[in-house]
């Protein structure tokens, strides 16, 4: 991965004539990777649409979340942006394809904001996360904001979004009311 922190994991593939089966965590082998955080919950959503875009989202301080995202079925352009703003890195991002069929998974640290885009219809993504959502610390980064230099597979007359990420800032305005 291009950035401090996030990580790419891939775990092993045991498949016969019925299938396959994966351990998609194990907390004693991903400790031994570098991800040593305690998962608190697990989330799942459906998109129906290909081109469906959720984020990207993040949550502020005491509530910040990190993340350990796969996909259960279906494919996704996967992307986190540096939103720590001490970092080298700020405002950079990372994009990875993620498959049901591949099972990879993408670690996303404490201070990234995190989307999606879905690249077939009826996608499923399962992640963890490190604290519980809060309403109050819920935050939005404007998915096709020209200075973060994200390509998209989906253009804004094609995304599928909701109501509220259509209407989130750019980085510039972010962080404008802070020190």
């Amino acid at each position: 991965m291009e950035l401090p922190g996030v990580k790419l994991v891939r775990t092993q593939i045991f498949g016969d004539a019925r299938g396959y089966f994966t351990e998609t965590y194990n907390r004693q082998a991903f400790a031994a990777a570098g991800i040593g955080d305690e998962f608190i919950q697990d989330n799942f959503s459906l998109s129906v649409a290909a081109g469906t875009v959720r984020g990207l989202h993040f949550q502020t301080a005491p509530f910040g979340q990190a993340k350990l995202v796969r996909v259960g079925r279906g494919r996704i352009l996967d992307v986190a942006v540096d939103l720590r703003r001490a970092s080298p890195t700020f405002g950079r991002h990372v994009a990875i394809e993620l498959s049901a069929e591949d099972c990879l998974q993408v670690y996303i640290p404490l201070g990234f904001a995190h989307g999606f885009c879905t690249l077939a219809p009826d996608t499923e993504v399962i992640y963890k996360v490190t604290a519980p959502y809060s309403a109050a610390h819920d935050r939005g980064l404007a998915w096709n904001d020209p200075a973060l230099g994200i390509d998209w597979p989906v253009t804004l007359e094609h995304a599928v979004l909701s109501d509220k990420d259509a209407r989130n800032p750019r980085l510039s305005e972010l962080f404008a009311d802070s020190p």
